[in-house]
This record gives structure tokens, sequence and C-alpha cells, in this order.
């Protein structure tokens, strides 16, 4: 293969090793066996690692209680499924939940290993899976989330994006050709005018695009977001039709990151190094030979030409008589109560389908006009609003500290509580995206946001203290571009006046009475 890196024969990192010694996806055989004997005897790699692959992670913040990562493509589920998933955390009481990701997905938390291989069971029999969520595989594939729902979209991702799925898991029961990237990473599939799914973060993004009059995608590579380096996807000079040549350019570029990645240095392994490495004209010769035919030159322009849209509210659909109605979920915290209940106002008042945003908010489909009114005066949507607060409404925010091991600080109830405050001083006049992440892992995203919090830990009269790295300038839809480091190490107990004046300076806010 054309620009294989040398350093693959040289030194493995620790992960590399590991990984050598027996591959994540190994462990799928001996899952019933680790649940019999318990997560304190089996073997550490096994347990903090391997079982990744399968999409179960052990919390060291929280020893014995698991976090199980889904793959919802698309963001699409079903209220069938959504009930699986409550009674997967139901039975944990306080301690079982599951949040809403920026990835469109959903992750359980509170998990006992020992119940495992039943829930997959019980997974396994409505159609979902959590094969290969997580390290150094493809995360969970994101579309836009009203596919098939806006009269105004160009391309319906949803079909692509099962495909995807299916070619990257074998269909969800595993696929050793994947399973051994050097890094994890993203794939995005577009296919409206608002980039709705952050393309330019993705590793591989498709975006729609004309090409002498013809309806397909322009493909970008490269996107990322690591503690070391930050980068927008790139242009690849590609274009490919809205088919099977999606998964085939997928695979053969997921080829060449598999073969030629960087596997000594972790902090290098991310696909734009490969590409700085080779040259983006040989990374592409090298995709055109795994791909197998020559690949069309890019459109001129792509057609994201909107300012991104939250969905959040009520809107009619191309089908006639039909809305979707988005319901906005607090930093994306779900109970199992919540989840039963959401299951129930689909089958109700929709057709029974639930859609998930990268904003961690839901989307239910297939309203009739007849049925609008009803909807809004369930108990539900006092919480789960339709019309939330201006900052209340673009809010995210990672995990944090209370289950992530890797998070410096505590962000999601840090993240209500500060917009809660803030909005009982100020009065603004159009949304203001806050993203909060733990760490410079930036699961939260704060480089698209308009303001991005990042946690650290800073100095305050001696003590070490939970702080910010403070973003702004992100701008997602058309145009869009990474956000910027402002300001250092603010300690989170004077954050509040600092976001105060940010928003009078640069959003317009005014301040009440």
């Amino acid at each position: 293969m054309v620009g294989t890196a040398p350093q693959t024969t040289g030194k493995l990192n620790k992960f590399e090793r590991f990984k050598a010694e027996k591959d994540g996806l190994a462990v799928k055989e001996e899952l019933q066996r680790f649940a019999e004997m318990g997560w304190e005897s089996v073997d550490e790699t096994d347990l903090t690692q391997r079982l990744k692959w399968l999409g179960i992670f052990f919390r060291p913040v929280t020893p014995g209680q698991f976090m199980l990562r889904l793959r919802t493509p698309n963001g699409l589920l079903s209220s069938q499924k959504m009930r699986v998933l409550a009674e997967a955390v139901q039975r944990y009481g306080d301690a079982g939940s599951a949040d809403i990701t920026t990835r469109q997905n959903i992750q359980l938390r509170g998990i006992w290993l020992e119940n495992i291989p039943d829930i997959f069971e019980r997974f396994h029999a409505v159609g979902l899976t959590s094969m290969q969520s997580g390290m150094d595989n493809v995360r969970n594939i994101t579309g836009s989330p009203v596919a098939g729902l806006d009269a105004s979209e160009l391309i319906d991702t949803r079909g692509l994006v099962y495909k995807l799925q299916d070619m990257i898991t074998n269909n969800g029961e595993g696929n050793a050709a994947f399973t051994n990237l050097p890094r994890k990473f993203n794939i995005a599939v577009e296919g409206g005018r608002d980039n709705s799914v952050h393309a330019e973060i993705n590793d591989i993004a498709f975006v729609p695009a004309y090409r002498e009059g013809e309806l397909g995608f322009n493909v970008l590579v490269g996107g990322f977001f690591s503690a070391k380096r930050c980068e927008a996807a790139i242009p690849l000079d590609a274009w490919v039709p809205p088919t099977d040549d999606v998964v085939d350019l997928s695979r053969a570029i997921l080829e060449v990151f598999r073969d030629s990645g960087d596997r000594a240095n972790r902090q290098k392994s991310r696909l734009m190094w490969l590409i700085d490495e080779l040259g983006v004209d040989h990374f592409r010769t090298a995709v055109v030979e795994a791909y197998g035919k020559p690949l069309l030159t890019a459109a001129p322009e792509d057609e994201i030409d909107w300012d991104k849209r939250d969905h959040i509210g009520l809107y009619p659909q191309q089908q006639p008589g039909l809305n979707y109605a988005g319901l906005h979920v607090p930093v994306g915290r779900l109970t199992a109560e919540d989840m039963f209940a959401l299951a129930r106002l689909a089958d109700v008042y929709g057709s029974g389908e639930i859609r998930l945003t990268v904003e961690q908010n839901v989307i239910i489909p297939h309203i009739p006009d007849s049925r609008v009114e009803l909807l809004k005066q369930e108990p539900l949507l006092q919480r789960f609003s339709l019309e939330p607060s201006m900052l209340e409404r673009s809010l995210v925010s990672c995990t944090g500290s209370q289950f992530c091991n890797f998070a410096l600080i505590e962000t999601k109830q840090r993240a209500v509580a500060m917009v809660q405050e803030l909005e009982a001083e100020l009065s603004l006049s159009r949304p203001v995206r806050i993203h909060w992440t733990g760490c410079p892992n930036s699961c939260g995203q704060p480089q698209v946001a308009d303001i991005g919090l990042m946690g650290t830990k800073v100095r305050k009269d001696g003590k070490t203290v939970e702080g910010v790295d403070i973003y702004t300038g992100g701008k997602v839809g058309k145009d869009a571009q990474l956000g910027e480091k402002v300001m250092k190490g603010i300690p989170c107990e004077d954050l509040k006046p600092v976001l105060r004046e940010l928003l009078i300076e640069k959003f317009a806010a005014h301040p009440n009475g």
C-alpha cells in the first residue's frame, strides 16, 4: 500500500502491545465467564481496556457499576428499544441512569457486569448492539436527526448510515477487520443544508453537493479533538453518489488508516496525523488504491448554506398533517422513568419512533396535527420543554467527574445550575451555545460552542481547586469553524461573573431589573 508508515514495524505503545497479545473482540467469547467470576477477578487489561470493544466500560469512580455504550446509528430508536434500555437501568434504582451523548448516542450507567449477558440477550432480541463502540473502533455514526422528515432535506441519510454500521461491525456481531485501528474514528453523513452532524469534527464526513447537476456528497477527512491537538476536517477532493460508494469509500479510508497509521505515539495516532505525514495528495492516492477504482473530484461547493438548527419545538414534516416535536433534555440526562415516559409518548402521539440529536436532545416524529395540543399537556414536557430558555436551550455537557475518571471537574449539575443563575440575572434575545467538557479529551466539544468550558485544575489561595479554560468563537452550520482558547485557569467558584460579562459584551445580554 502507498505510504505505509515505517513506525508500524518499530516500537509499539502500550495499547498496541496489549492489542497484539489479544484482540479486544476476543472478550466477547469470555463475557459469560467474566460475569460468573465477578469483576474483581477479571484480568486487569480485559477489565479496563478490552471490554470497551463490547461497549462495556469499567469506571474507577464507581467500581462495580459499569457504563454501557450503545450504537444508535443516525440517532434512531424505537419505543420498544427505549423500553429495553429503560429496563436495563431500572433494576439499579437511583444508581441507574442514561446519558444522551454528543454523537447522537446513548450510554447506560450503573450496570453490573454479572447482568450484562442477560442484558445483551435482551438487546439482541430488539436489534440493539453495543459492539465496537469504545476504544480504537469507529464510534457511533451520525446523520441528520430529521432525515426523512424535513421537507428541505437533500438526501435521506438513514439507509447509508445503517449500511456503514453493518459493514464496520459485521451486522453488530463484531468485525475483526476494523477492531484494531490505531485510534478511535468518527464518521458522519449529512443530508441537509445546516450541518446538523458537525461535519468538521469527524474523521470522515460526507456533505451534500451537486456535481455536474447530480446530487451526492463531497468528502471531508481528518477532523478531530484531542488533548494534544484539535483540527477541522479538510477536503479530500472527492465526490461520491448517495449509494454504496459511501460505504466502499469509508472502508477504503479505514483500511489506509488501519494499515498506515502511527502505532508508536498514541498522541499522534488520529487520522489527521497520517494525512500530515503523507500529504493529502499521497493520502488520496492510497485511498484510491484501496478503493479499487478512480475517485471523482469534488464538486466546487457543497450545499451547507444554512445556519444550524437545534430542532427544539414543533415543526411540520414533509408528510402532510404530521409533525415532529423536539424535546429539550437538560444536559442529556435520563432516568429509567424518563425513558419509559418517552417511549409512551412516542407510541401514543407518534409512530413509536424516537430520535436523538448531537445536542443531547430527543425528537418524537410523526405526530398528527390532531394530537399536537394533547402532547403539549403531557407532564414530561414540563421538564423536557418544547420552549426552553435561551441558555438552557443550547447547553451541552459531558459526563464529568461524577462518573468519568478522566474528568477533572464535575460538569452536568454545575452546568445546569450555572445557566439557571445566569438567566435569573440576564435577558437574552437569542440562544447562546455553552458547552462543558470535564477534560482535554473534549467529549463536550467546547471548540464548536459560542462559549466552551474545558475542565482543569487551578491554584487558588494555595489550594488546588476545580477550574476551566474558556473557548469562544466556535461556529456551526455554514462556514463552520473551531473556537479558540481565550482565558485560562478560571476557578469554577469565580466563573459566573466571567460568563456574565462575556454574555453582556459578546452576546448582547442585558441585566434584568
